[in-house]
């Protein structure tokens, strides 16, 4: 059995798990720090580096190709949830969206976790720190131009979409005010998207956060975190690997989990911290009693697709028109559009929640007004097959999608068995709460207008490609009829996060509750609901994770 002494271990090199162990090193060279890895190195993957070909990725050999639960409130049906196996995590097979998100929700999170940190003025200098924006005329209080991590819009990036025009004015139709810079903190309105590419490429967190002076193990899988009771303590001492080797920490040591919104709670659990029928169940000795795994939350997207009325003018992917080599730098769209909902009727729909007849208009969803539906043109028609229809990317077709940004309905993140090799038990409860069912109705509405009402959507489209047995819904059709819809059209936008929730089961410095050097730095720590694109957020997190753990250390 192998033995070996750090300072740290750091558990999961995604991205939470790279951006602490290279900055912990950078900080100060003489720290030793191991990295643990259940998957490989993917810098020299044939589909990591280009943007275009994510949907190659899915799927492969470094997705985990999850699917939770049946879905009880849309159609009963498991969905596929993405989670990968690759040092470096989510960075190399996400969209690339680079979308901080409303300054509320992280004022909301603070709040949760009873910690001003984690306002957006706390994490501030972190979403600083970690960027290279793309502007250099950007507001120098919210953006940073010296970090790690670059981005660039759709014009900066050199594409120049045939339908950029007639979008932007099918939004400004709907009354939506054009945003020149939705990353400070005030999204509503419609802004240019921004991802975090690199001269069109995709960055891989463990190449611009380097992992020098790490000592990096891929291929690994963590199968529990070795706990002592140490002077009326219980106290992290080391990690146990499937085969059988064990690390340590030093005296003073810190072991780290960074395995992510699926495993973190998983790793938790089979280590005896969890509540204790779930963990009787798998025949695992309770050591912490702590609300692992709840909570849990996850965007939930749909999408809906449009043939166009003149495809042969090469206006979407496919066509052998649509062939300018810019195109290959990112998504194919321009606007990205932030909207709020009515006000009284997601009151009303709150109110019927929380089985009440009053709620008063200082409730956090309603304050602001807050960022609840993120919404998109693309110029692809992709994915459909999700929702039953086969449509070849020709050029023929377009699509969009509707996020809710802000759902109230919880899932849980349970253990299928106390074999680490297992995929965790994931059920997001998708659309369980008349909240989530009023703000996707608006949604839907709201995507119905813009594509079947406005001028600029009329000279687009001609009409909606539909699932068999359903037909195209204009924004007047009836809640039944869009349910229905959603439920068999909704999808994970892979943003799973609070499974291991800030102020329930760790404190405002990611350390987890009644157990001594042992932290959580992931989104599974996120404990409310972001309108962000959560890899924004986790580098921050990470950032400032970093600062926390050398100050505790008293090496800052």
């Amino acid at each position: 059995m192998e033995t070996s002494l750090f300072d740290f271990l750091v558990v999961g090199g995604g991205t939470a798990g790279c951006v602490v162990a290279s900055r912990l090193v950078e900080r100060h060279s003489d720290l030793s720090v191991l990295l643990i890895e259940a998957g490989h190195d993917v810098t020299k993957h044939p589909h990591v580096s280009k943007p275009l070909e994510a949907a190659l990725l899915h799927g492969s050999d470094i997705d985990c190709n999850y699917m939770t639960v049946p879905q009880t409130n849309l159609d009963g049906k498991p969905r596929y949830n993405c989670a990968v196996k690759a040092l470096s995590g989510a960075v190399t097979i996400n969209a690339g969206g680079w979308i901080r998100g409303d300054r509320l929700d992280y004022d909301d999170w603070a709040r949760h976790a009873s910690d001003d940190r984690w306002s957006y003025e706390g994490l501030l200098p972190y979403f600083r720190r970690s960027e290279h924006y793309y502007d250099p005329n950007a507001d120098l209080e919210h953006h940073g131009f010296n970090g790690p991590m670059y981005t660039s819009s759709v014009s900066a990036s050199g594409r120049q979409y045939p339908l950029r025009e007639i979008s932007l004015k099918a939004w400004k139709s709907l009354g939506l005010k054009q945003v020149w810079d939705a990353n400070n903190g005030s999204t509503l309105g419609v802004t240019e998207l921004v991802e975090n590419r690199r001269d069109g490429l995709r960055q891989l967190t463990s190449v611009v956060y380097p992992l020098n002076g790490v000592q990096v193990i891929t291929g690994a899988l963590a199968s529990r975190i070795i706990l002592q009771a140490l002077e009326g303590s219980t106290v992290a001492v080391g990690v146990e690997l499937t085969d059988c080797r064990q690390f340590h920490v030093k005296h003073g040591g810190e072991v780290i989990i960074a395995a992510g919104a699926y495993h973190s709670p998983q790793l938790l659990m089979l280590s005896g911290i969890g509540s204790k029928d779930k963990l009787a169940r798998h025949g695992i000795s309770q050591h912490v009693d702590l609300p692992v795994g709840e909570d849990f939350h996850d965007h939930m997207m749909i999408f809906r697709y449009w043939k166009l009325r003149h495809p042969e003018k090469g206006l979407a992917m496919g066509h052998p028109a649509y062939a300018d080599p810019a195109f290959e730098r990112g998504n194919p769209a321009d606007w990205l559009a932030t909207m709020s909902v009515p006000h009284d009727g997601l009151k009303a729909a709150i109110a019927k929640d929380a089985g009440s007849g009053s709620i008063d208009d200082d409730h956090t969803l309603l304050k602001g007004p807050r960022s609840h539906l993120e919404m998109n043109i693309l110029y692809s028609a992709f994915g459909a097959e999700q929702i039953g229809l086969e449509i070849p990317i020709d050029g023929k077709a377009i699509m969009t999608y509707c996020l809710a940004t802000l759902p109230t309905s919880k899932g849980s993140i349970n253990l299928k068995s106390r074999d680490p090799q297992d995929p965790p038990v994931i059920d997001p409860n998708y659309y369980a709460t008349e909240a989530d069912h009023f703000v996707m109705r608006e949604g839907w509405r709201v995507m119905s207008r813009l594509m079947m009402e406005t001028p600029e959507g009329q000279e687009l489209v001609t009409e909606e490609i539909v699932p068999d047995g359903h037909k195209p819904l204009a924004s007047d059709a009836s809640d039944d009829k869009i349910d229905a819809r959603i439920k068999t059209g909704g999808v994970s936008c892979n943003h799973p996060a609070s499974s291991v929730s800030m102020g329930k089961v760790v404190d405002g410095s990611l350390k987890v509750l009644g157990v001594r050097g042992l932290r959580v730095v992931d989104a599974s720590v996120i404990p409310v609901p972001l309108a962000a694109h959560y890899q924004v957020p986790v580098f921050a997190l990470a950032e400032q994770a970093v600062d926390i753990i050398l100050e505790d250390a008293g090496r800052k």
